[in-house]
């Protein structure tokens, strides 16, 4: 499948009725979440592996995983109504991905090959990303993530001895008017995706 392709289908996908502000509910756009996987495709870290999809909200990353021929796809998030819409967007590509009501701190990580994230930002939380990027390197040898620009030495410093950022592609993420703070209708924010890599041993 073309990258163009993808980031059509992902546009094409229902998007949160009513997101949460406490847990920064904002739909990943499908250019972003496009871009991600078709570059973690092309690095033979989607086909035929076993994707986990940590904060999977309504699904965008784990349906674009399954589009690429994942092995297996588990999407995990603590919204139960965030994961009834992921579910209606698999089953509406005929997608075979599972979906998880639970706390990222409680799954399993046994046969994970390959972690997909778009985590918290922390605008509304500070570290909030840090559960994520912890559980993510503990799950599976290679991560990528969506995170603010400029987060990579952070990362990078936090994850010192256990994993390094191997690569990173800088992108506008468009974030359409989602709560009523937000004043405008979209607002273009840079973000940085990042390859991180567990250092085994």
């Amino acid at each position: 499948m073309k990258l163009r392709k993808l980031e059509m289908i992902l546009q094409g996908l229902k998007d949160f009725e009513n997101p949460d502000v406490s847990l920064e509910q904002y739909s990943t756009p499908a250019e972003v979440a496009a871009r991600m996987l078709y570059h973690a495709y092309m690095k033979g870290d989607i086909e035929n592996m076993n994707i986990l999809d940590l904060g999977c909200g309504t699904g965008v990353l784990s349906c674009g995983a399954a589009l690429l021929d994942a092995s297996e796809v588990t999407g995990v998030d603590t919204d139960g109504s965030a994961l009834a819409i992921a579910a209606e967007n698999a089953e509406k590509l005929s997608l075979d991905v599972s979906f998880i009501e639970a706390d990222i701190q409680e799954i399993n990580c046994e046969d994970i090959d390959t972690v997909i994230m778009n985590p918290p930002f922390g605008a509304q939380n500070k570290h909030a990303d840090r559960p994520f990027i912890d559980k993510a390197v503990e799950c599976a040898e290679i991560t990528y993530g969506i995170f603010n620009e400029g987060s990579s030495g952070f990362v990078e410093s936090y994850l010192k001895g256990k994993a390094v950022v191997d690569e990173k592609i800088r992108c506008e993420f468009p974030m359409k008017r989602t709560f009523a703070h937000h004043k405008k209708d979209c607002v273009e924010i840079r973000v940085e995706i990042l390859r991180i890599k567990r250092i085994n041993g």
